[in-house]
Parts: C-alpha cells; structure tokens; sequence
C-alpha cells in the first residue's frame, strides 16, 4: 500500500485534523491528529486508528504502523 492509500483510509474513518505518513511500503510512521482523541488514553487511540485499517494490518498489507496520536489540543500545545 501507499502512504495515500493508508491515509485515505484512516481520512475516511477519522475526523483527522492532520496526518503525517512516512515509510518504506513496509514500515509506517504516522502522526495522527483528531478531535476524536478527546478523553482516550494512548492505546485506546492507537486501536482507533487499528480500527480503520481493518483487515490490512492483520492480512500484511500494512506491515508495521508505529504511530503518534494527538488531540488539536495538545498538537497546537507541542507546536507552541
């Protein structure tokens, strides 16, 4: 997959207000910004964005995702 797939993808599931996606086609590295953030802990995020993959982490599509989840609150605290 394409780091344009794979974010189209978490787009189309998230309202994200920004995504950052690098990688190899095999390793990702995803910083994930959105308002649907509010209120969860780092894994219960991490398993949002999982979520949206569907199937694709699980069937290899996607080999690895390491990412980075921030609500718009605390992306505008860290660009401060």
């Amino acid at each position: 997959m394409t780091a344009d797939e794979i974010k189209g993808i978490i787009a189309t599931a998230l309202r994200c207000e920004h995504i950052e996606l690098t990688g190899d086609g095999q390793h990702w590295y995803a910083i994930i910004v959105s308002s649907e953030f509010e209120g969860l802990r780092s894994i219960a995020r991490h398993q949002r964005v999982y979520a949206t993959l569907g199937g694709k982490v699980d069937s290899g599509e996607v080999h690895a995702l390491s990412m980075q989840t921030y609500t718009p609150a605390e992306w505008t605290a860290l660009q401060a």
